[in-house]
């Protein structure tokens, strides 16, 4: 299977019908007379509180990127793949429930980390806001597209500072992108091609059979507000990624690190439509490979986007202006504009690159991914991934998800938070929580 002929399928054709909506609550408004936590003031100077639930895997790094700050509190389900996020901070207390951490320690928590697997992002960002913790989330924001727009409503509401765990971001390469692409150094931007060499676990599995609980796992706090199953290796460590309950696949995994820049560089709002073709689906997994188109419109001046992603050793086709010894990584994105072509930040081909004065220096750079989340919660300038802006990012993104799993072409009505021409794929917008967890 080949991107080419893949992509030649129902993916870009075929008529839609009307079908009756699917209501869906509004988002999160604040109630009358109720007192809505905000944060505490940090006075100039003082260090940031900092809880973080999620220590083993990228919970390592998020520790440790924020360690010159006050780790008061650290949260996991499983203390021996956290093993040495404990062992570096042996005095500092720990836990395996969340709810226990911010219940018995709200008031020494200024802030929270949150780097668990994707089902449990929402349940647990909200708990942290809604006690006026600023909050910093990995990627992709949550599990669901109306996860997605209450956090965003929420972290409004309660006056917190976020950020999204997509560090690159805040890279120098991504403001010279948007600096060549303003300056018309390919023209208008119609296409754009991603690609990944995700996924890097497991997908397309039927269920497997129960197996014995780690001794050091909390497997009920694990699967928090998903569907309660026997424990089995094929979910936790890591595996988790491709399976429906827990995970959002490669687009989840790798899609916000890739969409960040493109929707900054062609400030992109929500897509009209999206639509994709896959593989055989599983009934518990994502595809081994896909292809998702999203349509995104006309923004003032700037033209309609068509934006394809690929994933499972699926590509795009070879730009021509690419040179006949170069091929095409494993990963990458490709700007296709009326008078050029650029390939993962560069102008192809490579002699054009070269020959191509630098463009003007007119965004401000980041002073780092962590330090942006830190600075605003000590009063600074929002994030450059705060919820406002990976909120919807991240809706977008999940849309693909919903398109995988009916293959159908859906048409977004992004204010109203519905899917207009399929009725049955609203369902898939939000998710039931396990009863007890009180979300």
């Amino acid at each position: 299977m080949d991107a080419h002929s893949l992509s030649r399928r129902t993916l870009l054709k075929g008529a839609v019908s009307t079908a009756a909506l699917l209501s869906l609550p509004k988002p999160l408004q604040a109630q009358v007379g109720s007192t809505v936590r905000t944060p505490r003031v940090i006075p100039p100077g003082e260090k940031l509180n900092i809880a973080c639930i999620g220590c083993g895997g990228k919970g390592q790094s998020d520790v440790e990127a924020l360690s010159g700050e006050n780790i008061v509190a650290l949260c996991d389900v499983d203390w021996t793949k956290a093993k040495r996020i404990a062992e570096k901070f042996p005095n500092v207390p720990k836990f395996q429930d969340y709810r226990v951490m911010l219940r018995e320690l709200d008031e020494k928590i200024d802030a929270v980390t949150v780097t668990v697997p994707d089902h449990m992002h929402y349940p647990i960002a909200k708990a942290a806001i809604e006690l006026g913790k600023h909050v910093y989330v990995q990627k992709p924001l949550t599990h669901t597209v109306w996860e997605a727009r209450q956090l965003a409503e929420l972290a409004r509401r309660h006056e917190v500072a976020t950020q999204m765990g997509n560090q690159g971001q805040a890279e120098e390469n991504v403001r010279v992108l948007c600096e060549y692409l303003w300056s018309g150094a390919i023209g208008a931007v119609r296409e754009v091609h991603v690609w990944t060499n995700r996924p890097i676990w497991p997908q397309g599995l039927e269920r497997p059979k129960e197996a014995p609980v780690p001794a050091s796992l909390n497997w009920d706090l694990w699967l928090g507000v998903a569907p309660e199953r026997p424990y089995n290796p094929a979910y936790h460590p890591f595996k988790w990624r491709g399976w429906y309950d827990f995970g959002t696949g490669a687009l989840g995994d790798i899609g916000c690190h890739s969409f960040a820049p493109i929707s900054r560089a062609l400030k992109l709002g929500p897509p009209v439509s999206v639509e994709a073709v896959s593989s055989p689906l599983g009934k518990e997994t994502y595809p081994l490979a896909s292809i998702v188109r999203y349509q995104f419109p006309a923004r003032g001046d700037l033209p309609a986007v068509k934006m394809f992603w690929y994933d499972g050793g699926l590509k795009p086709e070879r730009p021509a202006e690419l040179e006949d010894d170069r091929a095409l990584g494993e990963g990458g994105t490709i700007y296709v504009g009326d008078k050029g072509v650029i390939y993962n930040g560069r102008l192809l081909p490579e002699s054009r690159m070269r020959a191509h004065p630098p463009p003007p220096r007119t965004l401000a750079r980041s002073p780092g991914h962590y330090q942006e989340w830190l600075l605003a919660c000590k009063g600074g300038e929002a994030a450059g991934s705060n919820f406002d802006i990976s909120g919807p990012q991240a809706e977008t993104i999940l849309l693909g998800n919903i398109a995988l799993r009916t293959q159908k072409k859906l048409l977004w009505d992004s204010e109203n938070l519905r899917i207009t021409n399929v009725s049955e794929a609203n369902a898939f917008l939000r998710r039931q929580y396990r009863a007890g967890w009180g979300v």
